[in-house]
């Protein structure tokens, strides 16, 4: 069984960074592709980045610039820096992988971006 598990989540004011981690419970290579989701109160979960096994990445319009995300095969894990914060990034973030159709998520990570 796959099992992701974030971290590095907490408070943060704004235009300050954190680091989110995923780690998996096996090689990270077994998924075709792996991401980041993020849902806020009373929104749906929308999409923040992915990254192929071959490292091409993807970014919602809102973080682009500011985000970056990448892994790190060797160590099975994920990464999600996050840089010049706003308010409006504050949410539960999601690790999700993908495995031949199959998506696998983490439990979520708090991110609270306030003053």
């Amino acid at each position: 069984q796959v099992q992701l598990v974030e971290s590095g989540g907490g408070l943060v004011q704004p235009g300050g960074s954190l680091r989110l981690s995923c780690a998996a419970s096996g090689s990270i290579f077994s998924f075709s592709r792996m991401g980041w989701y993020r849902q806020a109160p009373g929104k749906q979960r929308e999409l923040v980045a992915t990254i192929t096994r071959g490292g091409s990445t993807n970014y919602a319009d809102s973080v682009k610039g500011r985000f970056t995300i990448s892994r790190d095969n060797a160590v099975n894990t994920m990464y999600l820096q996050m840089n010049s914060l706003k308010s409006e990034d504050t949410a539960v973030y999601y690790c999700n992988g993908r495995i031949l159709g199959d998506d696998y998520w983490g439990q979520g990570t708090q991110v609270t971006v306030s003053s």
